[in-house]
């Protein structure tokens, strides 16, 4: 099935949940972020937010429960919870088969709605990092998913057409920030991929 990226030039990874299995580690640290700041705890639609930057996601919060929280201090908040679950990230398997298959043949990167900083982090610790064409981070647009900018902004990094990509995504929202830049997507399901039926 991995033949058919063969249509494509370069190939966008998405991070938590997609390359690197840190979601649950997120959604507990949303979970202890919401006892914390008062605010009710939804797990599916929590999951349903990957990819989308914590701050974004703290406006979400508020508009969903009509609060007024600050944004800012939550994402903080949810930051350091994380940070104490002192979680070490690892690969997801299935999709890392893919991302080493395609080492040295296309052109690869990484569009993620975590922040510089964290998103180096964990790619480092897995030690993938080396091995980007791009990096997109929270940090590097003005728009999360699922605005397009994030993948058209590693396109461009590439120096590959967004029509001539293809994204790996775990969340609808990825998905809709993929094929808002004209890009294929291919989804994750719980670290399985979900290969288009043509293929098979």
């Amino acid at each position: 099935m991995i033949d058919l990226l063969n249509a494509y030039q370069g190939i966008i990874f998405d991070m938590d949940g997609t390359l690197v299995d840190s979601m649950p580690a997120h959604i507990e640290a949303w979970r202890r972020t919401a006892e914390i700041h008062g605010f009710p705890f939804d797990e599916k639609w929590q999951y349903s937010l990957g990819g989308v930057p914590t701050a974004k996601i703290a406006e979400r919060i508020n508009a969903k429960y009509g609060l007024q929280l600050d944004c800012q201090e939550v994402a903080a908040t949810k930051r350091q919870q994380w940070a104490l679950l002192d979680t070490s990230p690892h690969l997801i398997d299935e999709t890392y088969q893919v991302f080493k298959s395609l080492l040295g043949k296309r052109k690869i990167a990484v569009g993620t709605g975590s922040i510089r900083s964290h998103a180096e982090h964990v790619l480092t610790d897995v030690g993938v990092i080396e091995h980007l064409d791009a990096l997109v981070t929270a940090c590097d647009v003005s728009e999360g998913k699922p605005h397009p900018e994030t993948f058209v902004t590693a396109a461009e990094s590439m120096g590959v057409a967004p029509e001539h990509c293809v994204v790996f995504e775990d969340t609808d929202i990825g998905e809709q920030a993929a094929r808002a830049a004209g890009m294929d997507c291919i989804r994750i399901d719980f670290g399985v991929i979900r290969w288009p039926a043509s293929s098979s």
